[in-house]
């Protein structure tokens, strides 16, 4: 009766360091909760940056208005119909440093109507 008893307790040991303290145990379920969370978050921030590229393109397929707006900002075009016009806010002082001088100016096209 020792002999099993002694067995028993054995084998209560052997499963339960198996259950706590193995990697296929607690801890490993604990671990892939916390990957699968972090997973599911960095998921989401894709779906969403996704979502954004997708309106994006069907835009510059659709309507011209995205492309235009491209074209002004990062190329520095103007339309045809438009005239540009550089908005200078003064002649900085002949001693003044040069960042004194203030911001670069801004092109600002503007659109010319026909009367």
């Amino acid at each position: 009766m020792r002999f099993f008893a002694a067995a028993l307790l054995a084998l209560l040991v052997g499963l339960q360091y198996r259950l706590w303290l193995s990697d296929d145990g607690i801890r490993g379920v604990i671990t892939l909760k916390s990957a699968v969370s972090a997973q599911t978050v960095e998921n989401a921030k894709l779906t969403r940056r996704n979502g954004q590229l997708v309106a994006e393109v069907r835009d510059l397929k659709e309507g011209m208005a995205a492309l235009e707006e491209r074209a002004r900002n990062d190329l520095g075009m103007i339309g045809a119909n438009e005239t540009f016009y550089q908005v200078v806010d003064g002649e900085p002082h002949a001693n003044a440093p040069p960042e004194a001088a203030g911001p670069p100016p801004q092109r600002l096209p503007i659109q010319r109507t026909s009367r």
